[in-house]
């Protein structure tokens, strides 16, 4: 099959299941992103040559776990008052919990930067490898079904609305930058990408953005001004820090000697490679949602 083609099939494939889990029901999106997770780490182990089985079981306790605190707390309590016959008040504080995990992220998300900037590194000790496994690979996907809740219930306009930007931030730099980039971002990881590319991702996804909240979103109309300022903003952390992510997961490839993380995707490689720039962007967007609802 001609190579264009298996890649063309193989993005609508993943965009079908993508937008149908997504729209279908909070539980499908729970569940697809859960399945997303498992690959990512099975693909993260093999790139940093660690044992793959504790990693997974962890990771399936650590996503179900706090899946069911943060989003079912109520449903979850009586289910476990009826199942021992108990009536005890099963209070967890989801805001603690949350400031515990994005702490962590952070701090991953920090380290991950200096990693790849420090470019003597070229070997990962065991404990940074737990460590980025933890915080940038696991933590960020409890954050992406964080960020679909908004202030109140599940919306899948927010998640759809977050990959949209990054589509086409992730496009556009493309474009541009095959079309007039000159200036190298960061040419000893990746070669390709330019500066120009890197400005003309930003500027078309802050249109997106622009384009979102005036006409997907559709905030009330005294908001409306509020809203195209939040989403221009996620505009420009996702430009930012979503080539950020790109460029991580880059280095974390060259050092392991491998083009992609895996080849579930043809034509694409995989899971990692298509959920880089969105896994990094995660834990960033949730902690700017927070400083909006404090300062709200």
């Amino acid at each position: 099959m001609n190579e264009t083609l298996k890649r063309g099939i193989s993005g609508a494939v993943y965009i079908i299941l993508l937008l149908v889990c997504i729209l279908y029901s909070t539980e499908t999106f729970f569940i697809l992103f859960g399945i997303f997770l498992l690959i990512a780490i099975y693909e993260f182990c093999n790139l940093i040559h660690i044992p793959k089985i504790f990693p997974i079981l962890f990771g399936i306790l650590l996503y179900t776990s706090v899946t069911l605190v943060s989003h079912y707390n109520k449903s979850t309590t009586e289910t476990i008052n009826q199942l021992f016959n108990t009536n005890l008040e099963l209070s967890i504080n989801i805001q603690q919990l949350d400031i515990v995990l994005l702490v962590i992220a952070l701090v991953v998300s920090v380290k991950s930067i200096l990693f790849l900037f420090y470019d003597n590194i070229q070997k990962i000790s065991t404990s940074s490898k737990y460590l980025y496994l933890l915080g940038y690979i696991m933590l960020p996907f409890v954050f992406i079904t964080k960020i679909s809740f908004g202030i109140n219930d599940y919306n899948p306009k927010i998640i759809i609305g977050l990959f949209i930007l990054i589509w086409t931030n992730d496009t556009f730099a493309y474009i541009v930058g095959k079309s007039i980039g000159r200036t190298k971002l960061f040419e000893k990881i990746s070669p390709k990408k330019t500066i120009e590319g890197f400005l003309g991702g930003i500027l078309f996804a802050v249109l997106a953005g622009y384009l979102i909240s005036k006409y997907y979103i559709k905030a009330n109309p005294e908001f409306s001004d509020r809203s195209i300022l939040i989403w221009t903003s996620i505009a420009v952390i996702v430009g930012i820090a979503g080539t950020i992510g790109d460029l991580i997961e880059s280095k974390f490839k060259r050092i392991a000697g491998v083009k992609d993380s895996g080849n579930i995707m043809p034509g694409h490689g995989g899971i990692l490679d298509r959920l880089d720039s969105v896994i990094f962007v995660a834990p960033i967007i949730f902690l700017f949602y927070q400083i909006l609802n404090y300062v709200s």
